[in-house]
């Protein structure tokens, strides 16, 4: 039986595959990625991603998914950092109230469902390497931003010129991951705040 044109353009047609623009992000195709990204999580769960999954949901090449998230650990802070709302380290000209803003509002964010999927990434770095190198890189970025915020309490002269501003920034991080990890978000925070930003403290 001989087949139509229109038969054979519909057996011959397959969906066609995102392109990205090199190195430079496509935004659909981002979006795309993320977005199938976050999907297989809802279904599978964080050890039930896979990145040719990903690929193939998104429609996009696995060399683009590759060059823009090499791993999966990768991937899933891209999607954490895409879900969670961006941090603002206010300059109130008060280390106290700077770090009551910052910490008020980064408890704000834990709350919900950021809260459960970054813990849930947390989870995921004690038994793949990976994604605990890619968790680590990410403290070292978020450490730096907050470290910020200490060094120009410094330049302010509210904390001892003498001392590593990034002390002080991970003491605080620590603590906070801490009250995630161990649902004590809830708990009073502000007296710890008080004493790091005491410029008495030895």
């Amino acid at each position: 039986m001989m087949q139509t044109g229109n038969e054979e353009q519909q057996q011959t047609k397959k969906p066609k595959a995102r392109h990205s623009i090199g190195a430079k992000k496509n935004p659909q195709t981002e979006i795309a990625i993320l977005e199938a990204t976050a999907q297989i999580i809802k279904e599978k769960g964080i050890s039930g991603l896979k990145m040719e999954a990903v690929a193939r949901k998104a429609k996009a090449g696995k060399a683009t998914l590759y060059r823009w998230w090499p791993t999966r650990g990768a991937l899933l802070l891209a999607l954490y950092q895409r879900k969670k709302p961006q941090l603002n380290y206010a300059d109130t000209g008060s280390l106290h109230e700077d770090l009551l803003h910052f910490t008020h509002d980064l408890i704000a964010i834990w709350k919900g469902e950021n809260g459960l999927f970054f813990k849930a990434i947390i989870a995921e770095s004690q038994s793949d390497p990976d994604v605990a190198e890619q968790l680590k890189r990410y403290h070292a970025e978020r450490l730096e931003a907050l470290s910020a915020l200490f060094s120009r309490a410094q330049t302010r002269g509210e904390i001892p010129q003498h001392e590593n501003p990034a002390i002080r920034a991970e003491m605080l991080m620590n603590l906070l991951w801490q009250r995630l990890l161990n649902n004590g978000l809830e708990e009073d925070i502000d007296e710890h705040i008080l004493v790091l930003a005491n410029s008495d403290r030895k």
